[in-house]
């Protein structure tokens, strides 16, 4: 059975370690269920993203859309930061790392900045629960000091789009994410 646990830190956000089985050819690992997530939707699209060691991507946040996020090769320092107004956890920042060697997945709801540092080289594989929508792919400042993330790397490398993302105090209010109550 695997371990599912809400973090302790953003509400919302599932962590899960799956079972793992393998022997001398190699191993076999459920990476994702639909009934381990009680806010997730179906999940309509596969993406995999490779990047190189030093490269930030990041923050993002979307207003309608949830990712479910599994490295498959090396290590990425993920960094999540809570922007839904009225979220008991709000302005609330998580970083965590996920390594393919230890197997876990990690449930972002909408609203929830997320963001990771290749530490390594790696392999992200990741679902998300609606097709591409330019109107919904926003951004937040990765090195506002309101966030404070930590991202282990000191000379990243970035996207232009990360670079111009404005601080959380200057985003839109009408792109501000609010709070989503469990039913």
């Amino acid at each position: 059975m695997p371990s599912i646990e809400e973090s302790k830190v953003i509400a919302d956000v599932i962590v899960v370690e799956p079972d793992r089985h393998g022997d001398e050819r190699g191993r076999f690992v459920e990476t994702y269920r639909r009934s381990w997530f009680p806010l997730g939707r179906e999940m309509t699209q596969g993406n995999r993203s490779e990047k190189q060691a030093g490269a930030i991507v990041g923050l993002h946040y979307h207003l309608h859309q949830a990712d479910y996020w599994y490295v498959l090769r090396g290590t990425a320092r993920v960094v999540l930061h809570d922007l839904r107004l009225g979220s008991p956890t709000d302005g609330a920042t998580l970083t965590l790392d996920l390594d393919g060697d230890h197997d876990r997945g990690l449930f972002i709801p909408p609203g929830v900045a997320h963001g990771f540092a290749s530490l390594t080289d790696l392999t992200l594989w990741y679902l998300v629960d609606g097709y591409y929508n330019a109107d919904d792919e926003l951004g937040v400042a990765w090195d506002d000091p309101a966030i404070g993330a930590d991202w282990g790397l000191t000379d990243p490398v970035l996207s232009e789009r990360d670079r111009a993302n404005p601080r959380r105090a200057d985003l839109d209010p009408a792109l501000q994410p609010r709070s989503r109550l469990r039913t």
